[in-house]
């Protein structure tokens, strides 16, 4: 995680000029395992890059277009990405404990065994997402729109459900409502009128 700061700013504003010139110039970026806390991303895109295991903790990202991006293993702990655009990206095994990700794009995300623990995705869009062995306890997920989208061994203990949209639409193969540990899992239809039942009553 030592990589320097000014390489890593040479690497955006080159992927900058790969997005500018559709890919006639510049080069795509590419990091592994980087700390990116230090860097002012404010100024770089950051859609159609290969991110991983990159630390976001704490940063602001609000609006920030991070679609079609392979982000596995990063983490976004604390992070603001409100309003932020993950569309088509793959964030699987990602951590989003705590982030606030109000009104975020995830649609047609990839999310296996993500993280949002806690985080608060009120008016996300998840529509089309897959979600397997994903991690929403304590997350709240106010007015969520979920068309379309997968729900494998989804963990959703304690998880704010009250107006999440598109269940009718939605596939839900199973859920858990207990722990990793202690799984209550619950399949297909029964899951999704648990899920219903959850969406219609302020908890």
């Amino acid at each position: 995680m030592t990589t320097d700061i000014k390489e890593i700013i040479i690497q955006l504003e080159s992927h900058c000029l790969w997005i500018e010139t559709i890919g006639e110039q510049g080069e795509k970026l590419g990091i592994d395992e980087i700390d990116l806390r230090n860097v002012n991303l404010s100024q770089y895109p950051l859609d159609q890059a290969y991110i991983t295991a990159c630390i976001f903790d704490g940063m602001n990202l609000n609006h920030k277009d991070i679609s079609s991006s392979l982000l596995c293993s990063s983490t976004f702990i604390y992070t603001n990405l409100e309003g932020a655009d993950l569309c088509k990206s793959n964030v699987s095994y990602a951590d989003f404990t705590n982030a606030n990700i109000k009104a975020a794009r995830l649609a047609d995300s990839e999310c296996i065994e993500t993280v949002f623990v806690k985080a608060d995705l009120s008016d996300a869009n998840l529509v089309a997402g897959l979600f397997n062995e994903t991690d929403f306890r304590d997350a709240v997920l106010f007015n969520a729109d979920v068309r379309l989208a997968t729900f494998e061994r989804v963990l959703l203990k304690g998880a704010k459900l009250t107006g999440v949209r598109g269940l009718g639409e939605a596939f839900i193969k199973s859920i858990n409502i207990g722990t990793p540990e202690h799984p209550i899992i619950l399949l297909g239809a029964e899951a999704k009128q648990w899920l219903q039942f959850k969406s219609l009553n302020n908890e």
